[in-house]
């Protein structure tokens, strides 16, 4: 009986780690793109790739703030047209050390510049090599992200407002095209991405989601509910139409929530197009922007758009 109970104590222990790391915000957006390298190595061309310092409005314990951001440009002379592209969420966020590493997939970079098209990183405050807290909706003690829908609304205002000063940066570059200028982002990115577009409508002239979400759906209670749709349909300001990209067999967001928060997005007036990608057997469907082969078609047709 002893030896049972302890069996069973040993699997709610596994089973409640499991609920937690389900229902937090998506970690793969900051962990290497899953299925990112091909299998046979090609020599290819270096990128040209640099690194700025945004500067914020914000200041922390006394000094300014600034963020990192890392621009890929394209072969030729500018003005580029230019993507913003925002990153996710580092799990379950109760690993300060993922925090502090900067997410600017080259594979993901190459596709655009390919294509003639600058991408930007921003990284919000205290990610990468940005300076200030990382602070984007935690529990009062910081163990992980929070599910409580204030908190974690809140931490999306931040994340917004971070976003307006690399905006702004990326305006005053003569690089930078401010006629043909697009948002994108994966998963708490994704999100950011749509919204954003909305909050700001004269900017973008598109947005594009990788399988975003700010909460994982299953916050206890369903919170996600309180979290998810109404911050997408803050997008639904967004006169353009919008592509919302979405991969079976997401441990973070089920489809059937993500074509439910599309649907919020549309009643409110959102103009978009939802589709969805089968992945090999075994794949993780929150690993989608490392499948360029399904999406790539879509995502051209979508930027060649007028």
């Amino acid at each position: 009986m002893k030896k049972m109970n302890r069996l069973r104590t040993a699997a709610l222990a596994a089973a409640s780690f499991a609920s937690l790391f389900a229902f937090c915000g998506a970690g793969w957006a900051q962990r290497p793109e899953p299925q990112q390298q091909p299998q046979v190595q090609q020599q290819q061309q270096p990128l040209q790739r640099s690194v700025v310092r945004v500067p914020t409005p914000f200041v922390e314990n006394g000094a300014p703030v600034t963020l990192e951001m890392v621009i890929y440009k394209p072969d030729g002379a500018g003005p580029f047209p230019t993507v913003v592209f925002n990153h996710g969420s580092t799990g379950i966020g109760n690993d300060p050390a993922l925090f502090k590493q900067t997410w600017a997939p080259e594979r993901t970079a190459r596709w655009f510049t390919q294509r003639g098209w600058l991408i930007a990183f921003p990284q919000r405050r205290g990610r990468g090599q940005s300076d200030g807290l990382y602070d984007e909706g935690f529990t009062a003690k910081r163990e992980h992200y929070s599910c409580e829908p204030a908190i974690a609304l809140a931490g999306f205002d931040r994340a917004v407002a971070d976003l307006d000063a690399a905006v702004a940066w990326l305006q005053r570059n003569p690089d930078v095209d401010t006629r043909r200028m697009e948002i994108a982002g994966q998963s708490r990115g994704g999100i950011l991405a749509v919204a954003y577009a909305g909050l700001r409508p004269d900017v973008f002239q598109g947005a594009i989601n990788f399988v975003g979400g700010w909460m994982g759906d299953k916050c206890p209670g369903n919170t996600a509910d309180a979290i998810n749709p109404v911050t997408f349909r803050r997008g639904a300001a967004f006169a353009k139409p919008t592509l919302w990209l979405y991969g079976e067999n997401d441990p973070f967001y089920a489809m059937s929530h993500s074509r439910e928060n599309f649907e919020a997005f549309r009643d409110a007036g959102g103009k978009g197009r939802f589709e969805s990608f089968t992945l090999e057997p075994g794949m993780n469907g929150h690993g989608l922007i490392g499948q360029q082969g399904l999406w790539g078609k879509a995502v051209e047709a979508y930027l060649a758009a007028p």
